[in-house]
């Protein structure tokens, strides 16, 4: 961690590419967006409104140790796609299926922590609704079954930025996610 000036830059690498996250959320290029949370609240709010934007066939990846709000994330994108309980970490069931009342898409939450290779994960099923036109996909240990996500996604890398505080760096891959993440960034910074 280094300051400049007043304020304070947190510098991280990441392997899905983003390099540095600042306090504020500085717009990188079209298909990525950098953002320090401040609370598990903050989090699940973020996560909320990204949720109340998502469609059938978006696949959303969550990477970051254990502890850094992955599960915060999900639980907000769950209550803003309209998921009427809170969601529940699938780590030992390894996938939650959750309907709304209105359409017949449904969003699932998957929890990869407990597998250790695609392999692993290719005898879950997961192929067979991951990326599907009625699904809604949030992957937390996504990095662990790379070779099952599809082209169009959107990454969410997750770090410690302190004690309190978590970076996140969001990347889109593919023409939907890069517009979602676009009106995500809209919703939230009005950007």
């Amino acid at each position: 961690m280094s300051s400049a000036g007043n304020g304070c830059i947190i510098a991280l690498e990441f392997a899905s590419g983003c390099q540095e996250l600042f306090p504020m959320a500085p717009i990188l290029d079209q298909r990525t967006l950098e953002f320090v949370s401040r609370s598990p609240d903050q989090t699940r709010r973020l996560g909320a409104r990204l949720g109340t934007l998502l469609q059938g066939g978006d696949v959303i990846c969550l990477e970051g140790p254990l502890g850094s709000g992955k599960t915060c994330l999900a639980q907000g994108i769950g209550r803003g796609w309209g998921v009427g309980q809170p969601l529940i970490s699938p780590s030992f069931v390894l996938v939650r299926e959750y309907a709304r009342p209105q359409d017949r898409v449904r969003l699932y939450h998957i929890d990869l922590y407990r597998i250790s290779d695609a392999t692993e994960a290719w005898g879950l099923g997961l192929e067979e609704f991951v990326g599907d036109e009625h699904a809604v996909c949030v992957i937390e240990w996504a990095e662990r079954a790379r070779p099952l996500v599809p082209s169009e996604h959107l990454w969410i890398r997750l770090e410690f930025a302190d004690w309190t505080r978590r970076a996140l760096c969001f990347v889109a891959q593919g023409e939907r996610h890069t517009a979602l993440l676009r009106e995500f960034r809209r919703a939230v910074f009005g950007a």
